[in-house]
């Protein structure tokens, strides 16, 4: 689960990390009180679960309340790759000596969480990574014992050589990782992590990811949820518990388990296709799921074709392809559909969609290979 970053920002300012003041808006005119509130200039910050808000025009300065005004208008009529700006952070403009970044990850090779600083903050770590790897520093923390002193001005001194800062920056870690435990994080980032001409440390953003399976022991957290700053297919499909996280891709994929998915989309493109979607429906023998996952493909525009990818063992196929054929008379198909089952009640299911219009296949190779055949305007047989 992502959350905004003024959420972020309140959790790391609860464990003690130093961090300017700011208010959230929703409109124009809440953004020109605080920033009268405030005095001089200040940063309006769009609120939206998406990178690169800077490039694409969500944070801008403002000199004057009215400018603020003027900025908060812009920004709050924003889409953010296709997510529509509905808040805006507000935060007096710091003086910026340098920057830097920290940042703790899960890394599921080593089972640990990994600190990675580094000198050059302020743009995508990626990027750093990418073009001056040698500007960062990786450290993989042992979580019976935590981040320990030594660990901590490890990472301190490859930001700064100036001790007083480094232990800023070493308490600022500590509190970072505190923060990252207790909430059940997968991510948690500040970028940047700045000095200001007088030596003081403070970080100006916060990113957190908080693990899904943490939510039931944080139910507070849960709470923070925003599904206004999330993907709408994302949202209908957790709320129908389907595993659901759309791609890039052309060719609608639903499958049942985990492990058939992941090897459906490596055949799709594998075969010249590119998959739109990560879509489990599990094992549950419910007609219902599969209705749900069809009117959540069916929702992308950028669906070609869909593929149905389903192997009968928990499941049952005839359940599924009473799905199909309730979903789609439902809302009737406007893309090509195939159809791959195999398994439990195999010959029932077959016969449930032949008598309904629909062909079906027992081969994974040849259903994928149509699939992305159809996707790319090739004709229906």
């Amino acid at each position: 689960m992502n959350i905004h970053e003024y959420q972020a920002k309140e959790i790391l300012r609860n464990e003690g990390v130093p961090i300017p003041p700011g208010e959230v808006a929703s409109t124009p005119e809440e953004v020109e009180r605080i920033a009268k509130q405030y005095g001089g200039t200040v940063v309006v910050k769009a609120q939206v679960h998406a990178g690169g808000r800077g490039k694409a025009g969500g944070v801008k300065l403002a000199k004057t309340p009215a400018e603020a005004k003027e900025v908060a208008e812009k920004i709050l009529k924003l889409h953010i790759k296709g997510l529509p700006v509905l808040k805006v952070l507000v935060t007096p403009a710091a003086d910026i000596a340098n920057e830097a970044y920290v940042g703790i990850i899960l890394d599921r090779a080593s089972k640990k969480p990994v600190f990675m600083v580094s000198p050059a903050g302020g743009i995508d770590i990626e990027e750093v990574a990418e073009k001056t790897p040698e500007k960062i520093l990786k450290l993989p923390i042992d979580t019976r014992y935590g981040l320990q002193p030594y660990q901590a001005s490890r990472l301190g001194f490859f930001l700064f050589d100036d001790v007083k800062k480094v232990r800023a920056a070493a308490k600022i870690m500590q509190s970072l990782y505190t923060a990252f435990m207790k909430n059940g994080c997968s991510l948690a980032e500040i970028n940047p992590l700045v000095t200001t001409p007088a030596g003081d440390i403070v970080a100006l953003d916060a990113k957190m990811v908080i693990d899904d399976n943490e939510l039931d022991r944080h139910p507070e957290l849960a709470e923070l949820r925003d599904e206004s700053a999330e993907e709408p297919s994302e949202v209908m499909a957790r709320n129908a518990n389907l595993t659901f996280i759309k791609l890039d891709g052309d060719v609608g994929c639903v499958v049942n388990g985990a492990g058939l998915a992941m090897a459906t989309m490596d055949l799709v493109k594998y075969y010249g296709g590119e998959p739109a979607n990560f879509l489990d429906i599990g094992g549950s023998s419910n007609p219902e799921k599969v209705v749900n996952a069809l009117k959540i493909i069916t929702s992308d525009p950028s669906v070609k074709a869909i593929l149905f990818n389903i192997f009968g063992g928990i499941t049952r196929t005839d359940d599924v392809a009473n799905g199909i054929v309730t979903a789609t008379k439902q809302n009737p198909l406007k893309v090509p559909i195939v159809i791959r089952l195999t398994g439990t009640n195999e010959e029932i299911a077959m016969k449930i969609l032949e008598e309904n219009g629909f062909s079906a296949s027992s081969d994974m190779d040849e259903a994928v290979k149509r699939a992305v055949e159809l996707a790319k305007g090739g004709k229906a047989a």
